[in-house]
C-alpha cells in the first residue's frame, strides 16, 4: 500500500492530525494505523477535561488554540460529545498571582464560593475562584466519531501493528512493516503512539527525546452528579473532581508518581496503593466523598522532560515525525499538536508553531 502520509496511532492526537492534514491539503492520501481500534489506547481511559490553563507560555498558547478549535468543532457538529462545563479552582491564597499567570486571560478568574451540592472543605489558607472556558469530552466516543467522519478521505488500518519502521529508500519513501504481513510505504510518517514509546519498531528513534511513561489513576466516586455541577480543581494537588453525568458518577483524578511503566503490562485495574493514595488526597478536601470511591481506572501516558508536548523530526531528512508526550493532556492539546505537526510536514499555509 502506498500513501503520501502514514500516521501511526489512532488515538485522539492521531485522528486530529489526520483531520488537520486533509482539511489543509485535500487530496493528500493518508493512512492511519493502529494496533487496536480507533480510540482504544490511552484515549479510552482519558478523563477528557479541558483546563483553560498552561504551565508555560507555549502550553498556554497551545491551550488557547485548542480551546478555540473545539468550540468551532462543537458549533459545526453539535452532536459531538463535547460539553461546556463550569469550573471552580481551589488554591492557596499566597499563590494567587501565580495562579493567574497559569490560567488564560479568557478564563477570567473571579473569587467565588464552592458549589453547594458537594461537601468540599477549603483549607484556611486557600481561596476559591471561578474559571471560564472549561469543558469535557467523552474522548473515545469523540475519537471514533472523528474517525468515522474521516473515513471518506482517509484509510484506517485497525488491528495492524507496526513491527518495523524502515529508513527512506532511494525514492525517499519510508516503509512500515505490519504484523498483518504486508507493508505501507509513505512519503512522510507521523508517530503518535501515546504511551507506547518503547515499541520495538520505533524505540531507537524515540529514545533521544527523553520522554517517559507515567501511571495515571482516577477513582470513580459513586455519587450521582447534578445537572448543574461543574468541575472542582485542587490546584496545589494537581487533582480534580469531574462530574460524569452520562455515567452517573464523579471522577477524582490525582497525581500518581509511578514512572517507567509498560502499557502492555497494565490491565486497567486499580492497585491497593492507587486507592490508598487517591483517598488520602481526596480526604483532605472531601472526606465524605473519599468513602464513596469504590472503583476507578488506571493506565498511563507519555510525559516529556519539560512538560511540554513533543513534536519533533526523528530522522535527518525530516520524513519521520513524532507527535505526543502530552503529559496527560492529549485531548486538551490535540488540535495544537496537530497544527504544529502539520508545520513539520510542510503543508500549505495555516500551519502553526507555538515555540
Amino acid at each position: 500500500m502506498r500513501a503520501d502520509l502514514a500516521i501511526v496511532g489512532a488515538g485522539i492526537i492521531g485522528c486530529v492530525i489526520a483531520r488537520e492534514v486533509v482539511s489543509r491539503a485535500p487530496g493528500t492520501t493518508v493512512v492511519v494505523l493502529d494496533r487496536d481500534f480507533a480510540g482504544a489506547g490511552a484515549s479510552r481511559r482519558s478523563a477528557g477535561l479541558h483546563f483553560p490553563r498552561g504551565a508555560t507560555d507555549r502550553v498556554r498558547r497551545m491551550t488557547a488554540y485548542s480551546q478555540d478549535y473545539y468550540e468551532k468543532l462543537k458549533a459545526a457538529r453539535p452532536d459531538l460529545p463535547i460539553h461546556p462545563l463550569g469550573m471552580t479552582v481551589v488554591a492557596r491564597m499566597a499563590g494567587e498571582q501565580a495562579l493567574r499567570e497559569v490560567y488564560l486571560d479568557e478564563a477570567a478568574l473571579v473569587p467565588a464560593g464552592l458549589p453547594s451540592g458537594l461537601k468540599v472543605r477549603v483549607p484556611d489558607d486557600a481561596g476559591v475562584w471561578e474559571a471560564r472556558g472549561g469543558q469535557y469530552a467523552d474522548v473515545p466516543a469523540l475519537t471514533q466519531a472523528l474517525a468515522g467522519e474521516l473515513r471518506a478521505a482517509v484509510t484506517f488500518r485497525e488491528g495492524a501493528r507496526v513491527t518495523a519502521v524502515e529508513p527512506a529508500r532511494r525514492d525517499g519513501s519510508v516503509t512500515l512493516r505490519l504484523g498483518t504481513g504486508d507493508a505501507v510505504t509513505a512519503d512522510r510518517v507521523v508517530l503518535a503512539p501515546g504511551p507506547w514509546l518503547a515499541a520495538p519498531a520505533w524505540r531507537d528513534l524515540v529514545a533521544p527525546l527523553g520522554a517517559r511513561v507515567k501511571r495515571v489513576v482516577a477513582l470513580h466516586v459513586e455519587l450521582i452528579p447534578d445537572e448543574h455541577d461543574g468541575a472542582i480543581v485542587f490546584h496545589d494537588e494537581d487533582a480534580f473532581l469531574l462530574p460524569l453525568r452520562a455515567r452517573g458518577h464523579w471522577l477524582f483524578s490525582y497525581t500518581n508518581q509511578e514512572w517507567d511503566v509498560d502499557p502492555d503490562a497494565l490491565t486497567g485495574g486499580l492497585s491497593p496503593g492507587d486507592v490508598e493514595q487517591a483517598r488520602a488526597c481526596l480526604d483532605r478536601y472531601a472526606p465524605d466523598l473519599a468513602e464513596r470511591c469504590l472503583g476507578g481506572r488506571a493506565f498511563c501516558d507519555a510525559y516529556s522532560a519539560d512538560r511540554e508536548p513533543l513534536i519533533r523530526e526523528l530522522t535527518a531528512d525530516g520524513r519521520v515525525v513524532f507527535a505526543g508526550a502530552a503529559n496527560g493532556s492529549g485531548y486538551r492539546l490535540a488540535p495544537a499538536i496537530a497544527a504544529e505537526a502539520a508545520g513539520l510536514l510542510n503543508l500549505p499555509s495555516g500551519s502553526r508553531s507555538f515555540t
